[in-house]
């Protein structure tokens, strides 16, 4: 009986040996480029024109742009480009603003100034709420 078992467990023994061959593991593929479509061509060569906006002057003379307001003290920081004075009529307007004015204070450093000058940065005292490049005409 001893021969019987132990042929028994030689032959299991011999089928736990035995492996399975190991999967042969492919390459990734690589991924084709995509190409991409050519646009026909036009027959014309002729350029696109582009639509150009015109300045918005319709209400007078610009005399600048405001950069900043203070909603406390009511005042807005304007880059002037054209002579200012207090005493003129301005307009003021924007996206959200359109009101009448006249110039009552002008300030440079905390300073009055009566006459503002191209390319000067001024304190202006508004009488509504204005906002960062809304634009200021004379009438």
């Amino acid at each position: 009986m001893k021969k019987k078992a132990l042929a028994k467990k030689k032959s299991t023994v011999k089928k736990v040996i035995k492996k399975k061959p190991a999967k042969a593991v492919k390459p990734a593929a690589k991924k084709k480029p995509v190409l991409k479509k050519k646009l026909p061509i036009r027959a014309s060569k002729k350029p696109v024109k582009k639509a150009v906006k015109a300045p918005r002057r319709e209400e007078g003379v610009l005399i600048g742009d405001i950069t900043h307001y203070f909603p406390k003290v009511r005042a807005a920081v304007v880059k002037v480009k054209a002579p200012l004075s207090v005493g003129d009529t301005i307009k003021i307007k924007g996206k959200h603003t359109d009101f009448t004015q006249s110039v009552s204070s002008l300030q440079i450093d905390c300073s009055s100034i009566t006459l503002a000058k191209k390319g000067d940065e001024i304190g202006l005292l508004v009488e509504s709420r204005v906002r960062e490049k809304d634009e200021i005409y004379r009438l």
